[in-house]
């Protein structure tokens, strides 16, 4: 579980909450408007219809779950498993190494070495291993893609609404005033509902999910490194330095604690 990303949720959530009560003397029921969500939650969802394939929109619990769950390792821990794959590789040889491969928490560290194992060519390991790097952005790409169209036409969505609640506020002038409070409150509440749901919800879920892709691109660049190095038969200590060379310095610091 990501600590921040439940954290950051539940105070989000309790100051909406809280607001939204004072705002109102408790009488929450005021900021309801069904013709509201109806123009922002349908209309957001035929956005996402329109923008992306099926299968996408259909992956949206994957995405919320991604933002929720985080399960990859950290660069320390990369670093601390290649070098202690390193140099088991370096004093029993590379064979050794197969009993370890179905431990490895990292199936894409674990799928790099057995090719290593193997006797793959190491631009062969490279050439595959870096395909599945290519194929890992692209599905990232989905999540953030879906979040980000709802950041950009939630509030114009909203907005929509909030231009058909004030036509139909200005066409009741002169009429009956419980029309016109009707209408007002489409507009003012739409609009309320595209915001929060932009800047609230999607906009930093996204962002999220963005800087866990980077992460993950950044882990797995390093085990491609580590795997190339481990095949290579580089001195163990080399081979960290090269993984070290991905980390900032105060992890580094953190890597010398844990080893």
């Amino acid at each position: 579980m990501d600590k921040s990303s439940l954290i950051g949720s539940i105070l989000m959530f309790v100051i909406c909450f809280v607001v939204c009560y004072k705002a109102t003397g408790g009488n929450l029921i005021a900021l309801w408007s069904d013709k509201g969500a109806i123009m922002v939650v349908g209309g957001t969802l035929a956005v996402l219809l329109m923008a992306l394939p099926m299968e996408k929109v259909t992956g949206a619990m994957g995405y919320i779950k991604r933002y929720f769950l985080h399960k990859g390792m950290t660069p320390v821990e990369v670093v601390k498993q290649i070098n202690d794959l390193s140099e088991k590789a370096r004093r029993e040889g590379i064979l050794s190494l197969e009993g370890e491969v179905s431990k490895l928490p990292d199936p894409f560290m674990a799928a790099g070495l057995k090719m290593a194992i193997d006797g793959v060519s190491p631009d062969s390991i490279e050439s595959t291993m870096r395909m599945e790097l290519m194929a890992m952005a692209e599905r990232h790409k989905a999540g953030k893609k879906f979040f980000d169209l709802i950041k950009v036409y939630g509030p114009g969505i909203a907005l929509t609404a909030t231009l058909i609640g004030q036509i139909g506020m200005f066409g009741a002038l002169g009429g009956s005033i419980e029309v016109m409070g009707k209408m007002l409150a489409v507009a003012v509440v739409a609009t309320m509902y595209g915001t929060v749901m932009a800047n609230c919800i999607a906009g930093p879920m996204g962002d999220k999910l963005a800087m866990r892709s980077a992460e993950e691109m950044l882990i797995r660049e390093m085990t491609l490194q580590g795997v190339l190095s481990i095949q290579a038969g580089d001195n163990p200590r080399v081979t960290m330095d090269r993984m070290l060379a991905f980390v900032p310095g105060p992890q580094r610091g953190q890597f010398n604690k844990a080893a």
